[in-house]
């Protein structure tokens, strides 16, 4: 999306980043028992009874490994975005680091071994929101990544749209960029897996854009893939990428594919959605069956597996970043297992679903699943250290530039964070540039991708910014835009936070220095911000008055459900926001006096 969330050169839009659980529809999950069937049913089981085939037996473990919102993160990650939380026996908690393609390679590598029945999916952007080794080069090298991971197949998540349908046609299918053409002697030959896109429609044929459904085979075993994104998509992407698209309910289209492959005699379903939920601890090992008042897992995810046909056997999930492996009844009121593996490659989910050769459907009593932490103490896939060398090879002469200095970390974490504010700065500073009249700027949250750290990532040397660290944090090139607003404008845009469709999860943007308010969360909707407390400068907001305003253009579309903001007059578009963040650090900031991590203290919270 444009600037949206943990929502990634034609850089990304934005993605949605939830910074609280829904508060409604939550689920305790329960483990699903291996009752009445073996957890791990060997292929020689009745051989020789029922004739399925020689050297078949009638129940076959099939090893699904799943993995979603990657986002181009071929490097290991850095800071927080590179680590995962694990509960210990004790009940304490340790973080590990983890991510990288490189190990999570070699971690799948050595997961299949031995596994003659092994299928490897994923829930949805794979690209988009990418640091600038992928990014800067329409993420290629994130397609070419997967196809060397042995990758079978995908749904399409909302950042596959950042750069549009005919780019999302061009990763799948091959071809060189339309604008930027080949980066080698080599033509980019696209996905050897298909990305499937059940209910994303064009809006003049009505029908899928890519395929809907796929089937894995292998000696009479059969398993259908129906993957979907999250019909939201239009609310966090840019309406450019999806000009021409209708997006379809997600359960709507489900069901419909899960009969279509009935009909053909595949039994054995696996949904790939790229909509999730949030479960109600962050340890990635967290158990779903935990009993208590607010356990197990909430979010748009809840209801979609509620009303999920029975036919599908098991939930691959994403979009909100979160990991976790519970079990949701189905309509039929039986367990059903749905996982999502956190992101940026840091988990994968090792699932067994157990095959019946009898039914040609999955026993689901003795489906088995759970997250694996893609430690960095494995060796490296040399293939893949090659491929990125190649990369950062190319990137280099850009991505190394200094931009500029900081004295410690600038984190993006927390209703509102340093980062947050030094962006806004930024924003303002050179909305200032375009129009001196410029008051305020503001800045959803989710186009913040990562933080700022103190620590050197490359050769650069600590408390240096480079402008591939700026590329991760803004990648999406939006523009930098002024808009007339009314001080009534300003209020109801601040009031859109924790209201509409932001009410159960909301969007708290980051704030330009002077512009300053509380947020009572003891109250309920548009009630939380208090308007009497906002002021700019000292000075309450007049609500007749004009105010110059700076936003990113998703923001300025209305995007991530400001629609006021959608609304502004007189319009004037800038530089993109990664060049006014480089303009705002090289100014303000120098070896010797780098900037100072802002205080993130513009907003009063009430708790």
């Amino acid at each position: 999306m444009p600037a949206t969330s943990p929502a990634h050169p034609d850089r990304r839009r934005r993605r949605t980043n939830r910074f609280a659980a829904l508060a409604a529809g939550v689920v305790t999950v329960g483990a699903l028992a291996a009752a009445g069937l073996p957890g791990s049913a060997s292929a020689g089981e009745e051989h020789g009874k029922g004739g399925y085939g020689q050297g078949h037996g009638r129940y076959q473990d099939i090893q699904l490994l799943s993995f979603n919102d990657l986002h181009g993160n071929l490097e290991p990650p850095a800071g927080s975005s590179g680590r995962v939380t694990e509960t210990q026996p004790d009940g304490t908690t340790k973080t590990i680091d983890a991510g990288g393609v490189e190990y999570l390679a070699t971690h799948l590598r050595q997961a299949r071994k031995g596994e003659k029945y092994s299928i490897t999916a994923a829930g949805g952007d794979m690209v988009g929101a990418s640091p600038l080794l992928s990014g800067l080069f329409h993420d290629e090298p994130t397609i070419e990544a997967l196809n060397k991971l042995d990758l079978d197949v995908t749904s399409v998540g909302n950042h596959e749209f950042d750069e549009g349908a005919k780019e999302l046609g061009r990763l799948q299918n091959g071809g060189c960029h339309p604008k930027d053409g080949c980066y080698s002697d080599k033509k980019f030959k696209g996905a050897d897996f298909p990305y499937l896109a059940a209910n994303v429609l064009d809006e003049k044929t009505k029908k899928p854009i890519l395929k809907p459904y796929w089937v894995w085979k292998k000696n009479g075993v059969k398993v259908g893939f129906i993957g979907v994104t999250l019909e939201g998509t239009p609310d966090i992407v840019s309406a450019e990428g999806i000009k021409g698209l209708a997006f379809k309910d997600e359960v709507e289209t489900i069901n419909k594919y899960a009969k279509v492959l009935q009909k053909q005699g595949v039994k054995s379903i696996v949904a790939l959605i790229h909509e999730g939920g949030f479960p109600a601890s962050a340890s990635y090992n967290y158990d779903c069956d935990s009993p208590g008042a607010g356990d197990g897992i909430s979010g748009p995810i809840v209801d979609i597996a509620k009303n999920v046909t029975p036919q599908v056997d098991a939930l691959v999930t994403g979009h909100t970043h979160n990991a976790y492996v519970c079990s949701i009844a189905d309509p039929a009121g039986k367990p059903r297992m749905v996982t999502s593996a956190a992101s940026f490659g840091r988990l994968y989910t090792d699932t067994t679903l157990t095959y019946d050769r009898r039914t040609g459907d999955i026993a689901r009593t003795a489906v088995k699943s759970a997250n694996r932490v893609v430690t960095r103490d494995v060796p490296k896939a040399p293939d893949m250290t090659e491929l990125i060398s190649k990369w950062n090879t190319l990137a280099a002469p850009i991505g190394n530039k200094p931009i500029g200095y900081i004295s410690g970390d600038i984190g993006n974490t927390g209703t509102e964070s340093p980062l947050g504010d030094l962006i806004a700065d930024a924003q303002l500073a050179h909305g200032k540039q375009l129009d001196p009249e410029t008051d305020l700027a503001l800045m959803n949250p989710g186009g913040i991708r990562a933080p700022l750290t103190y620590a050197a990532k490359g050769a650069e040397g600590d408390g240096v910014v480079t402008y591939a660290e700026g590329f991760t944090v803004q990648p999406f090139a939006n523009t930098v835009n002024l808009q007339n607003f009314t001080g009534a404008q300003v209020v109801q845009a601040l009031k859109e936070q924790v209201s509409g469709p932001n009410a159960a999860v909301p969007k708290i943007l980051q704030v330009s220095s002077g512009l300053t308010y509380t947020l009572d969360l003891t109250k309920s909707g548009a009630d939380r911000v208090v308007t009497d407390s906002i002021k700019l400068n000292g000075s309450a907001i007049d609500l007749s008055a004009t105010y110059r305003v700076a936003t990113n253009s998703f923001l300025a579309g209305g995007g991530d459900g400001f629609p006021t903001l959608g609304q502004g007059t007189n319009d004037v578009v800038g530089s993109d926001d990664l060049a006014a963040l480089e303009q705002y650090l090289t100014a303000n900031s120098s070896a010797s006096n780098p900037i100072a991590p802002p205080k993130a203290d513009r907003i009063t919270m009430v708790h």
